[in-house]
């Protein structure tokens, strides 16, 4: 399905959560855009995520001009899509958005997480490469507002903040080595995230797979809500 002008969800009606790369890329993240007013992406070295104002095979086109082959660019899309000729679909999913409608949020341990900036770059290479809470490289901590737990001076645990469709703030990157888990430090770091995102006036949202099931669980303990699916696409652009 391919979005047209005038739709339920074309950009002149949609949510900003429909669309959340695409609004994200106009709004709260437009410094580290690149593209035009109808395809929108960040550096590479940020993220491979790209924004569509609308999913027609046009777009499409155009983001194929836009992307190095044999590189790749996520999508989230409101519906599922047809890419054209030119691109290889590397994953197709259900990605399922929960967003946190509270005024507050919960008290929780804070005082032993940490900052961390770019000598900690490596290690959250390390850590996200072991845990896969989605992809992560070596300037996404250009989004901002990453914190996280050390033991012994090594990272073990940490979550971030990513795409900034206004006015939501989505929390990101949360994980922990598997040798410290069971011992609350993504609940902790969530929360303080939530804390940090609602003191800024703005709404907590994040993305997670629905058979995720610790950390749906998780979020949903912490008083996130369901809001609905979208469609992640990982396309690989042919040579």
């Amino acid at each position: 399905m391919l979005l047209i002008p005038g739709s339920p969800l074309s950009p002149a009606s949609e949510h900003p959560l429909d669309n959340p790369i695409w609004h994200a890329l106009r709004t709260g993240n437009q410094a580290l855009t690149r593209g035009d007013e109808s395809v929108l992406v960040f550096p590479r070295d940020v993220g491979a995520f790209a924004g569509l104002a609308e999913y027609t095979p046009a777009n499409l086109g155009r983001l194929h001009e836009l992307t190095p082959a044999g590189e790749v660019v996520i999508l989230f899309t409101p519906a599922a899509i047809a890419p054209p000729a030119g691109w290889r679909v590397n994953l197709h999913r259900d990605l399922l958005q929960l967003v946190y409608p509270h005024a507050a949020a919960p008290v929780a341990p804070a005082d032993h997480l940490v900052a961390l900036g770019e000598a900690d770059v490596p290690a959250m290479l390390a850590l996200t490469a072991l845990t896969k809470p989605g992809p992560f490289l070596s300037r996404t901590i250009d989004f901002g507002g990453y914190y996280g737990v050390k033991h012994g001076g090594e990272l073990v645990a940490m979550a971030g903040q990513r795409l900034q469709p206004s006015p939501y703030t989505e929390v990101s990157a949360v994980c922990t080595h598997p040798d410290y888990l069971g011992r609350g430090y993504a609940g902790q770091l969530v929360c303080y995230q939530l804390v940090r995102i609602l003191a800024q006036g703005r709404v907590p949202f994040l993305h997670l797979y629905e058979d995720n099931t610790p950390a749906y669980r998780l979020y949903l303990k912490l008083g996130f809500v369901r809001r609905g699916l979208l469609q992640v696409y990982v396309l690989e652009k042919l040579a």
